[in-house]
């Protein structure tokens, strides 16, 4: 339990400094079902107006995961901050046993005008390759995330 708190912690600075160089970057929670447990720290990173890299960080069963995935966003749904998107990226859950593997990404979020925060729905196929080869369907999550 130490190691996951320091593990934590180091992201959570490492991850401030970065905030602190760039805008237009987002940090928070993700709720449901993931690489490794039901809780994660959801990170996005802004790679431009249309792509970005969807990281994160989740605790679980004796293992550490971390999903880094490259989303491209899209925006038919009329107001400029209601958006949905859709990726892919590699997976790896560190701990009693070794997952390595890839996951995909559809999802819709709204950004809010008057407060820094972005409210998000996902699902995340995944394809896993190492320790055992399967595949599930079951990765739907809600992201809520604050706007630097």
């Amino acid at each position: 339990m130490n190691l996951r708190k320091l593990l934590l912690s180091m992201t959570l600075v490492l991850m401030s400094a970065l905030f602190t160089q760039v805008k237009g970057q987002e940090l928070g929670i993700r709720f449901g079902n993931g690489t490794v447990g039901d809780v994660a720290l959801d990170a996005v990173f802004s790679l431009g107006e249309f792509s970005r890299v969807h990281a994160n960080l989740s605790f679980g069963d004796d293992q550490v995961g971390v999903d880094a995935l490259v989303d491209f966003i899209y925006k038919p749904f009329g107001p400029e901050n209601f958006n949905w998107y859709a990726g892919a990226g590699p997976f790896v859950g560190l701990g009693d046993d070794f997952q390595l593997g890839a996951v995909g990404e559809i999802g819709l979020e709204y950004h809010f005008d008057e407060v820094p925060l972005a409210l998000g729905l996902d699902w995340r196929p995944a394809f896993r390759l190492v320790d055992d080869t399967d595949f599930t369907v079951e990765g739907f999550g809600f992201n809520l995330r604050f706007v630097f």
